[in-house]
This record gives structure tokens, sequence and C-alpha cells, in this order.
């Protein structure tokens, strides 16, 4: 990404000196409570560490927040915020977008597998209210159409290729923005924000974009007609009630999402650009990040993800986007055998309150999260799973064993990943 300055053989120099520097850091942190027979800490060794991890990560693409931040226009984004928690967005109109991107979840539903046109209440009720299932975890929100977020969706469905969106609306996208264009889809996609009905399928479910058209533009006509919504909507465009139509919505939709979600300041801000303090576990943790556990070959960039696809054979949980547990993901979206059971790299900014994790939703704990990347196994039980499972298992592990696996870590090692994860929170509003 166009964040990312320094030369391939600075930043090996680097992370080989945060590899090394964290292994003979390791005795220091395991004296994080010292006794009185303990020695003190070594202040210039620690120095040394200190300036190397604000070394690696500004190597890594690590930027200010206030550097990704696109302004929207408030009038916009004020009447996408009314938007985004209506439920004209449904054509059933009994979903909206806040159902299953909320506040106390970090922006996410807190569910393992998203409930759709339907479903009731917050959360955990929403398990238990007659809605649909949807196969996947939903992604958080956080970075959403800031600069250079060009990768959308956990399959890569709508992404920039150069000047080209590639999305679902083939060479005829409804906008130059790919978050405006993946704004478009949950409105029509069914079970999500559509109910599954045989007229549903008879009316809508075409092999062109025709029926999406048709759908939406209802939808327009019920927002230019609702009495709060309508005026604030036609103002902020400039134009009468009567000719708006669903693009001015989706882009008032995106305009709140960019701006509501944008990266804020973090602790490690504060740490890299303002010399601000941070425990043993959390620089342990960042030179571990960096340097033996491999976490920046796939999380570096300024939103910690490469916006790359890649395999981690985390358990499945749910039906799966294919059915019967299994989810082929980003081969959904290309057919490309080569792309089976890859996956967009999630960003991590406030990734410490948005659990369950993976695509599917099936590791409640980080520290989870992270063992599956270097000791899946350690996960499930196979003599538990059923013989379907288990292939499906050891057909993801073909894909997760060629990636830059990291060494196997200790469970302290994997403790002080955490804390410096923690560290990529911010704070909440």
């Amino acid at each position: 990404m166009k964040f990312v300055s320094s030369c391939c053989l600075a930043l090996a120099a680097l992370l080989l000196t945060a590899a090394v520097l964290a292994a003979c850091g390791r005795q220091d942190d395991a004296q994080q409570t010292p006794s009185r027979s303990s020695p003190p800490a070594d202040p210039v060794r620690e120095a040394m560490r200190l300036a190397t991890l604000r070394r690696v990560a500004l190597a890594n693409g690590f930027v200010r927040a206030s550097e990704l931040r696109i302004p929207v226009e408030q009038a916009r984004r004020e009447v996408g915020a009314l938007i985004f928690d209506s439920t004209i967005m449904s054509l059933n109109g009994d979903i909206s977008c806040r159902d299953c991107h909320r506040d106390e979840f970090g922006s996410t539903d807190g569910l393992p597998n998203a409930f759709g046109a339907g479903a009731k209440g917050i959360g955990r009720e929403r398990m238990h209210s007659g809605g649909k299932i949807l196969p996947r975890n939903v992604l958080p929100f956080w970075g959403r159409g800031g600069k250079g977020f060009d990768t959308l969706f956990w399959d890569g469905r709508v992404r920039l290729d150069g000047e080209r969106i590639i999305s679902q609306f083939g060479d005829k996208p409804p906008s130059r923005d790919p978050l405006i264009v993946a704004a478009h889809l949950p409105s029509v996609e069914i079970r999500e924000m559509v109910i599954d009905t045989p007229d549903i399928h008879e009316r809508l479910v075409q092999e062109d974009v025709a029926g999406a058209h048709r759908l939406q533009a209802e939808l327009a006509r019920r927002f230019a007609g609702d009495r709060t919504i309508g005026p604030k909507l036609a103002a902020a465009y400039g134009v009468a009630p009567e000719h708006l139509t669903f693009g001015e919505v989706v882009d008032a939709l995106a305009a709140f999402i960019r701006d509501e979600f944008r990266i804020r300041p973090t602790k490690l801000e504060r740490f890299v650009f303002e010399q601000g303090a941070i425990s043993k576990d959390e620089l342990a943790g960042g030179l571990l990040f960096y340097g033996r556990g491999r976490c920046s070959a796939c999380h570096g960039g300024p939103y910690f993800s490469d916006l790359g696809f890649h395999a981690v054979a985390f358990p499945q949980a749910g039906f799966g986007k294919n059915g019967f547990g299994v989810d082929e993901g980003r081969y959904n979206a290309t057919l490309d055998p080569k792309d089976r059971f890859l996956f967009r790299t999630p960003p991590l900014y406030n990734v410490s309150k948005t659990a369950p994790y993976s695509h599917s939703g099936s590791v409640v704990r980080l520290e989870d999260a992270i063992v599956a990347h270097f000791d899946p196994l350690r996960l499930v039980d196979p003599a538990k799973m059923s013989a379907r499972a288990r292939a499906d298992l050891y057909a993801r592990m073909g894909p997760a064993s060629r990636e830059p696996l990291p060494s196997a870590l200790s469970d302290e090692e994997v403790r002080q990943l955490v804390a410096f994860l923690r560290m990529l929170d911010f704070a909440q509003r």
C-alpha cells in the first residue's frame, strides 16, 4: 500500500533486530513483578527495544489515525445516521444496519453467525427470535471507507483493482467508491435484509441486476416518502424529494459509515509518535508481532491488514457458505480453485471488542484466535468431529500450512501478543 515506504532490505534488518531483541528480553519480561532479589531492568536495553518497536511499526506502514480519514459532508453524514438506524432499508421493514452493527459489540452483533431478516432483539436475543441465520460472522466497520481501504467483505467480493471496481455489478458498478458499491449489497441480499420466500425468488432472483435495481428503487421511494428522512435527504443533495434515487440513499449511508467508524488515536499511536509509555508485556508482544510471531506478514499496513487473502485453519461453525459445514471463502467470489478456503485478512483495530473471531465466529477468545494460526488442532477434538467435518478441516489445513506461519508460541507469549493488540483499541464514544 502507498503508506509503506521502507525498502525490503531495511525492513528485513529491522525484523531480525526485533526478533533477536525479543528473544533477549524474554527473561526481563518474566520479571514484570520484581522481588527483592530481582535485578533492575537494563535501561539501555529497554531503550533499544522500545526504539526497535517504534521503527518496525513505522516500517510496516503504521500511521496516525488522522492520515486515514476522508472528510464527509456533515448534512449527508447526519441523514446517513438516520438511514443506518432505519428499517426502511429492508424490503420487509424489519431490520436495519444497526441491528447487526452495534456499539456494545465493537460494531458487530456479538454472535458467531449473523441473524438477518426476521430476527429481533440485540445480540443473543436474535438467535431465538425466528430470524434467518447467515453463514458468516459479522465484520466490524472500523476503518471502512478510509484512505486505501479498498477491499470489502470476507471474500473480497467488492474491491478496487487499479481503476476498476470488481463486484457483483460486473462492468456497471453504481459508483467508483468501493464502500458505496459495498453498501448497495446488503439491501438485496436474500436472508440478510430480504426475507427468503418463493415470491421473492420469482420476482427478484435473476441472472442480472435488474431485480436488485427494482428493489432498490422501491426502497428509495420509501425513504423519499418518510417524513423525517425524505426532506433531510433531499436537502443534503439539493434535489426535490420525488427525484431522490437509491444512489443518494446509499451515498449518505456510506458517508455516515466512513465518518462514524473512522480510525481514532490509540495507545500505539501515542507510543510511536509521542513517546508514550507502554508495559513490558505490550513491548514484548509488539516485538513478537513484528518479529518471530510473523503476524505483520499479513497484518501489516495502516489498518493492520494487507487486505489480501489467506488461510487459517479455524474451526468451522454453522452450516457455512457452501453448506454442510463448509465455507470455501474467496472461491465463492472468484470460482478459482486456488482461492479455496482463503479469506481477507481482518484488520485489527478494536479487535479485543469484536469477539467471536474468524469468518464463522468459531473462536471466542482472542488468545485462541492467535493459537489457531500455529496450532489449530489444539482448538478441536477430531474424535468428536464427523467424517465430513474432519475432511473439511484437513482440506483447510493444506492452504493454511503454506502461509507464513509463526514459530510455536508459549502461552505467555500469546498473552503478550494480546497485550499488544489491546494497544489498537480506542476509547468508546
